[in-house]
């Protein structure tokens, strides 16, 4: 059952789709694996090995696949965590960059599946929405600067004058 969710993101991994659903399950709260397919006798993969999985992360819902390396991730594709505060930024950003994960700058990074994710502060949000043109700016320039978004740099930069 992948749910009530009219739209559900669709992962395609080269045969480790079980080994990342199980880590992300790990990361999220409110996280959960809620189906798993495996290949039965006869079908076109090994006997018992996954098809595809359905697992919900902080209630949302996806399905990973096996489907071979036909196919990678690209960062053209990103999954978008609004954080609450620095410190639900920062252990989000050392989970996801965990066994081999690679830094990018804005808040993104790819995990060790290839995977993109934006780990973004709702404050940014916010900073940047402001109706005044310059400190909006001054916010946009210290984001150009970050790997990791620091909160509080985005504040000093804010107030600067």
């Amino acid at each position: 059952m992948v749910g009530t969710q009219k739209i559900t993101t669709h992962l395609w991994f080269n045969g480790n789709a079980e080994e990342a659903v199980e880590f992300y399950t790990s990361v999220f709260a409110d996280s959960r694996i809620t189906n798993v397919a495996r290949w039965g006798e006869g079908g076109p993969g090994p006997q018992g090995a996954v098809i595809n999985i359905a697992f919900e992360l902080a209630g949302q819902v996806f399905i990973a696949l096996n489907g071979g390396p036909q196919f990678k991730f690209t960062p053209a594709m990103s999954l978008f965590v609004s954080c609450e505060s620095q410190a639900e930024v920062d252990e989000l950003w050392t989970k996801l960059l965990a066994g081999g994960g690679k830094p990018n700058g804005c808040g993104w990074l790819d995990d060790r599946y290839g995977v993109s994710w934006q780990i973004v502060p709702t404050a940014l949000i916010e900073l940047m929405s402001d109706p005044d043109p310059k400190a909006s700016g001054r916010v946009a320039q210290a984001l150009m600067r970050m790997q990791k978004i620091d909160i509080a740099s985005l504040l000093r930069a804010h107030l600067a004058a």
